[in-house]
């Protein structure tokens, strides 16, 4: 690990993934709700309806994920024409502008305004958390790419905390402070904008698709720290072949091809199962989980406070675990443990368990799923030509799943009560069972060697001297 691919990592992530982070939690503080119920007060001269306060505040909370979906759709046209450092720059303007405007919402005396501001900073999440794996897993040696991919899920990690000890009520989580705490996002941003132009490009892009190896034998050096890079330029070399031949996939054309049929129905159920676990849920909607389970309500906000640093903890120890023990066992594992944690969700919620400890248990279980792992697989899954519509449809999966749970669990909750947890538990279950049988271990692997894996189980040919994906027909809509 050297100092230059240890910064880029650092400060991609920062700019980047612990917004995402922070946009999930800082929702959560109650003081946003009371100003909607203030202004539609001075307006009409009447409260608000408790129905349409529940409409408007889901509403507020699902806008994040549909702006992430909107942002997904977004990644392959711009990654393919202005790179993926260009892309995380361009991104941050997005960032910016919702700021500014959730900042200043309550002088302006409206609500409408940060409910565009979700979808607006809900893009640049959609970008985020799709261009920054694919950022750092090609700048990557293969023995760091497991690790180097935790290091997003970190820093969505830490984002959650700081939203969450912000949001309290003793500091920001007030009448007073909640626009700043909401206009807060916009900082990481700003110091990406100015400190990123400085790091290299992603190697593979400059190889790959912009033809340019004198760069990329640049960028490797500065990220390697040595000048001997001459066995990864020749690994690009026929990655390089193998789009020669394949040209660029769209995301028709990937959905249609034989050759990664498995590779990408495996990206969606992993995708569908990491966002309909529950754990968006707990996030989304904690301090009312809380309350529901019996939590003290002047204990609420600590407790979602202590669960988000353990969540931290759990991440950082996956960081360094990740190499080791490798992808797969972390899914299973992760799955797993969440799955018993919405049990026992369940099981406390009926019981109105009102002892905090035994719910901070529960969660600190919950909250282990390895979030990064499906990202980092659809680097590793697909190659070059592949890799930004692989994370197209990746991405719009994740945020329209996101967008599913923040808009109906509140409905959920109204209609199953304490049983709604046991939904994300079958599926839980569910993806674990297709991990087990299908999903390989890609770690220490190439992205040439996990291919192979996977064609076998496509049943395509590989055609050894170029090392590259055959199928046994002609490949409808692939550009020539």
């Amino acid at each position: 690990m050297t100092l230059s691919l240890a910064l880029v990592a650092l400060l991609s992530a920062f700019g980047s993934s612990f917004q995402y982070g922070y946009n999930v939690s800082v929702i959560n503080s109650p003081a946003p709700v009371d100003f909607y119920n203030r202004t539609y007060f001075d307006r009409n001269g009447v409260p608000m309806d408790s129905g349409f306060q529940t409409l408007l505040w889901s509403l507020t909370v699902s806008m994040y994920p549909l702006g992430g979906l909107f942002g997904s759709l977004m990644v392959w046209p711009l990654v393919n024409n202005c790179g993926r450092k260009g892309t995380l720059l361009i991104n941050n303007l997005f960032s910016v502008a919702a700021a500014i405007l959730m900042g200043t919402s309550e002088l302006a005396k409206t609500f409408e305004v940060i409910i565009l501001s979700r979808v607006i900073i809900g893009i640049y999440a959609g970008l985020a958390s799709n261009v920054v794996p694919m950022f750092l897993g090609e700048m990557s040696p293969k023995n760091l790419r497991g690790a180097i991919g935790v290091v997003p899920q970190l820093f969505i990690t830490l984002g959650i905390l700081v939203a969450q000890i912000l949001g309290l009520n003793s500091i920001l989580g007030n009448a007073k402070g909640w626009p700043v705490l909401l206009g807060l996002t916009g900082i990481p941003s700003l110091i990406q904008l100015l400190v990123l132009p400085f790091f290299p490009e992603s190697p593979r892009y400059l190889l790959i698709q912009k033809g340019n190896e004198e760069q990329a034998r640049q960028a490797l050096r500065k990220l390697r720290g040595w000048d001997d890079v001459d066995d990864e330029i020749e690994e690009m070399r026929q990655e390089d072949q193998s789009e020669k031949e394949e040209g660029h996939f769209s995301v028709l054309s990937l959905c249609t091809f034989r050759g990664l049929r498995w590779q990408l129905i495996s990206i969606v159920v992993m995708m569908m199962g990491q966002q309909l676990s529950g754990v968006n849920a707990v996030f989304y909607y904690a301090d009312r989980i809380f309350q529901s389970a019996g939590v003290d309500n002047n204990n609420v906000q600590y407790v979602t406070v202590s669960i988000g640093a353990i969540n931290v903890v759990m991440t950082l120890i996956a960081v360094f675990i990740v190499e080791s023990l490798g992808r797969r066992i972390l899914l299973l594992a992760g799955f797993g443990l969440c799955c018993v944690s919405c049990a026992v969700l369940t099981l406390a919620l009926n019981l109105q368990v009102r002892k905090w400890e035994n719910c901070l248990w529960d969660f600190q279980i919950c909250n282990y799923l390895p979030g990064p792992i499906p990202f980092v697989m659809i680097t590793e899954m697909f190659l070059q030509s592949s890799r930004p519509a692989a994370f197209m449809v990746g991405g719009s999966v994740h945020w329209l799943c996101n967008f599913t749970v923040g808009l109906v669990f509140l409905y959920m909750e109204a209609g199953l009560g304490p049983y709604s947890f046991l939904i994300f538990c079958a599926i839980c279950l569910a993806t674990i069972v297709y991990i087990f049988f299908i999903v390989p271990e890609t770690k220490n692997k190439t992205f040439m060697e996990i291919n192979r894996i996977m064609a076998k189980r496509n049943k395509v040919e590989i055609q050894e001297d170029k090392e590259e994906l055959k199928d046994f027909h002609i490949v409808p809509g692939v550009s020539k």
